[in-house]
């Protein structure tokens, strides 16, 4: 059985998208699911926020010979040859919760990727394009397998190149995390054409392998909705800097991502708004330095005073927009152990 694939992504960078994907991971760990991040960010932010940096230095130390799929990289450098994917060998974070970590590394697959969309069009042998093109997803579906995960959640880089061209075809879901600000806007509006040119070129690419050797992903790359991050509020209010952008992003979502014609639905009842998620401040780099969740920060960690409410305000809010998710992507519990 498959596992749903939810990918978050927005090419404007700096919306604090690796983050959100590190402590929804836990947080949906702690729900009961079996979970599967696979970093697919050459720059391997996820992987760093997970392991320590021992960890790091063992797994991408050129000096020491591969041992089998230990990053995605490795998993998938076969192909680069004359071989083929290689199984994950993931780290496990807690009893329901694994890794395939990231690999600077992964930038050089860039070009092949690039070589394999149009060659996936062709009339010669298409397993070895196809094989390329959707090695992302055989990954992340090897290492859902292994772990009878029921969830596979997937970082991706700011940008709208081939890597993230490949991990959207292999995504069943797309959640957009948005800052509130022209930049964001303006990516939203680009971001919603090219999922949709993605999905088209991707179906097309499928009808022309009439018999595939192999299972592929359906590129379905649903949009569920988008997550306000880092937002500022005073007397429960956007400060009036970002409150004009606030106000943009319900019609410029729906017209650009849902290709829907804007309305005039209230900005404050917005559907499509899973959550707004305050920025933690001092808690960030706290719970960076220990490798927590912000909700897994104690007393120990240096979280006292005000900040044992904001540990329990970021458990509350986190839960919530897991919940949230779950309801859009129709997850259920069937493997919770």
């Amino acid at each position: 059985m498959r596992a749903p694939v939810l990918t978050f992504f927005n090419n404007k960078g700096g919306v604090g998208k690796t983050s959100l994907v590190f402590h929804l991971a836990w947080m949906f760990s702690e729900m009961g699911h079996r979970v599967v991040a696979i970093d697919l960010d050459p720059q391997a932010n996820l992987t760093s926020a997970f392991l320590a940096e021992d960890t790091l230095e063992e797994l991408w130390d050129p000096q020491k010979p591969p041992k089998g799929g230990t990053t995605i990289f490795r998993c998938i450098q076969p192909l680069t040859k004359v071989g083929d994917i290689q199984a994950p060998i993931t780290r496990k974070i807690n009893s329901r919760l694994f890794v395939v970590p990231g690999d600077l590394a992964l930038a050089g697959f860039e070009d092949e990727l690039s070589s394999a969309w149009p060659a996936a069009m062709g009339s010669n042998n298409l397993y070895r394009p196809f094989r390329l093109l959707t090695s992302f997803w055989q990954v992340a579906q090897m290492a859902a397998s292994q772990h009878q995960a029921n969830l596979i959640l997937a970082d991706v880089g700011p940008n709208l190149g081939a890597i993230n061209r490949s991990a959207l075809i292999g995504s069943d879901h797309v959640v957009i995390p948005l800052a509130a600000d022209l930049f964001s806007l303006q990516g939203l509006r680009n971001l919603g054409p090219t999922l949709a040119n993605w999905r088209a070129d991707w179906r097309k690419r499928v009808e022309n392998w009439n018999q595939p050797d192999f299972a592929l992903p359906e590129g379905l790359m649903s949009p569920r909705g988008y997550i306000l991050m880092q937002h500022m509020e005073r007397l429960s209010r956007p400060v009036k800097a970002y409150k004009k952008w606030v106000d943009r992003i319900p019609d410029t979502y729906r017209e650009s991502v849902l290709g829907q014609v804007p309305g005039s639905l209230g900005k404050a009842n917005d559907g499509n708004c899973l959550a707004r998620l305050k920025h933690y401040r001092s808690l960030v780099p706290m719970a960076q330095e220990v490798r927590k969740p912000i909700f897994h920060l104690s007393s120990a960690d240096g979280a006292i005073g005000s900040h044992s409410q904001a540990v329990r305000d970021a458990w509350s809010d986190f839960k919530a927009l897991a919940v949230a998710i779950a309801e859009r992507i129709q997850l259920n519990n069937d493997n919770d152990l």
